[in-house]
């Protein structure tokens, strides 16, 4: 091996397993925050970081962009299928609140950049240049650049979360606001439900008790269907992972250095 292309890979080993190191250290602090956060009654919520168990309930009505099921949230991803490996070239998620609920009382969990880890959803690979329906219309949407990524074979997911699921939720809870309320006809056109329907959603709104999202100081945010428990148990192990396997890289890569100088 020539000394030129030892040297880039001894850089890239220094500056990526840093890095790694870095995202595993963060992976293992996320750990730790969750296991320090007890699980709170959401009737009893106090602001700041909080960590709540509850089942979710929609507040508006949105459909799933790939299967067009009724969900209260939404996440699709497409990947253009090599034969080495899937590179995503698009995400996407629903950026509507919903509800998440327990016996004592009432969340509104605002998702957007929230890390979610939800199972439930579909997927599918399909030829770019002969795609199914819901596919080829969602395609379109995205302008030019499908163009390109119909020549390959595409693998299209989505992951939902529906009326009665149970999440774990770890974020910043903040004060309901007095503006939040579904009462005037304008929002509750938006909803797409009158009647029984409109009622609940006015009942579940009024029962508010705090605002859960992405905080300004500690960024931390999930949402996941996996328990606390299972939970720790990944991020440990993938913390580890990190931690060692970057120091590795990184330690390599500095005695090249060394040696050479």
């Amino acid at each position: 091996m020539h000394l030129d292309a030892a040297g880039i890979l001894a850089t890239l080993a220094l500056v990526g397993g840093a890095g790694v190191f870095v995202h595993g250290w963060r992976d293992r602090h996320l750990r730790r925050l969750i296991q320090d956060t007890p699980t709170a009654r959401i009737r009893s919520l106090a602001m700041g970081m909080v960590e709540i168990v509850g089942e979710v309930s929609a507040r508006s009505h949105i459909t799933a962009p790939f299967s067009g099921r009724p969900c209260a949230y939404w996440e699709v991803d497409i990947s253009a299928h090599g034969r080495r490996s899937d590179n995503v070239v698009h995400r996407n998620a629903s950026g509507n609140p919903f509800f998440v609920c327990d016996e004592t009382g009432v969340a509104l969990v605002y998702p957007h950049d929230a890390k979610c880890t939800v199972k439930w959803g579909v997927e599918e690979v399909c030829s770019g240049a002969a795609l199914p329906e819901c596919y080829d219309e969602y395609m379109k949407k995205l302008g030019p650049s499908q163009v390109l990524w119909r020549m390959d074979t595409l693998r299209f997911r989505e992951r939902t979360l529906e009326e009665g699921m149970r999440v774990f939720v770890l974020g910043s809870a903040t004060p309901r606001a007095q503006s939040l309320s579904i009462s005037d006809g304008e929002e509750l056109a938006a909803t797409g439900t009158d009647g029984s329907g409109a009622q609940r959603l006015r009942t579940l709104d009024h029962e508010v008790r705090a605002v859960i999202r992405r905080g300004e100081a500690d960024k931390s945010f999930i949402i996941s269907q996996e328990s606390e428990r299972d939970l720790t148990i990944d991020l440990g192990l993938l913390a580890f992972v990190k931690l060692v396997g970057g120091a590795i890289l990184a330690a390599l890569g500095l005695w090249y250095w060394l040696y050479v100088l």
